[in-house]
Order: C-alpha cells, then sequence, then structure tokens
C-alpha cells in the first residue's frame, strides 16, 4: 500500500468549513469553522471564540487572522482524539 505524500496546503484545503483550534505565537487560541486561507496563511474565521489562557474570553462572528502570528493550526476532531489517547 503507497501513502500519498500531503503538503500542508493541501491539508488545509481539505479541512475548509471544518472546526479547528488556531493557537497564536502570542498563546491565544481561536476556535471556529476555518472558512478559507490564502498562500500567506492568512485565516478567515466563522463562529470564532477567543481563548486565553485555557479561558473563554471573546465569542465574534467572523475573525481574520494574519498568517505570520500563528503558530499551530489543529483540526478540532483530530486534537480531541489525540488528548484522549495520551
Amino acid at each position: 500500500m503507497s501513502m500519498r505524500k500531503q503538503t500542508p496546503s493541501d491539508f488545509l484545503k481539505q479541512i475548509i468549513g471544518r472546526p479547528v483550534v488556531v493557537k497564536l505565537n502570542s498563546g491565544v487560541d481561536y476556535r471556529g469553522v476555518l472558512a478559507c486561507l490564502d498562500g500567506y496563511m492568512n485565516i478567515a474565521i466563522e463562529q470564532t471564540e477567543e481563548y486565553v489562557n485555557g479561558q473563554l474570553k471573546n465569542k465574534y462572528g467572523d475573525a481574520f487572522l494574519r498568517g505570520n502570528n500563528e503558530l499551530t493550526i489543529l483540526l478540532i476532531g483530530t486534537f480531541q482524539r489525540h488528548r484522549n489517547e495520551s
């Protein structure tokens, strides 16, 4: 069985419309539905919730995150599964 290598760009295109967590360099997390992204990794998220130190701070309808501020983008189902396996 051969596995096809996938680029980060391919992965991100596949998860548009799915719930994600975007962790910023500042330590703030944004959770919502990935709406779109561009070649600079700028991201638009819908139904956005902002978490600081694990505490919900704000809710936004839509949010735009600049690519140079992002540390990690996690698909929520994957993150929860990985946490439960640890």
